[in-house]
């Protein structure tokens, strides 16, 4: 079994109504997409907030991740909108 440290941001925290949760994901899942795919599965709230992955970037132990990206036991996912400078 993996575990994983899951962190959500700005509206992603709003829609899932949660700012972090530690989650056992499902064997197989190898790659952000993957986890990003059984996020979706868990209720409305994720699937809202994880629709269209163009909006959300993601992190994997702090480096910026894309969705191919392998994941293991005891990562860190953050979760957050495109950040925008001024």
């Amino acid at each position: 079994m993996m575990a994983m440290q899951i962190l959500y941001f700005a509206w992603l925290r709003e829609r899932i109504g949660l700012s972090e949760e530690r989650v056992d994901p499902p064997s197989g899942t190898a790659s952000v997409a993957d986890l990003v795919r059984w996020l979706r599965s868990r209720g409305a709230g994720y699937a809202e907030a994880l629709a269209e992955t163009a909006r959300v970037r993601c992190a994997v132990n702090q480096d910026f991740a894309t969705p191919d990206a392998h994941i293991s036991d005891g990562d860190e996912i953050a979760f957050f909108p495109p950040i925008t400078g001024g």
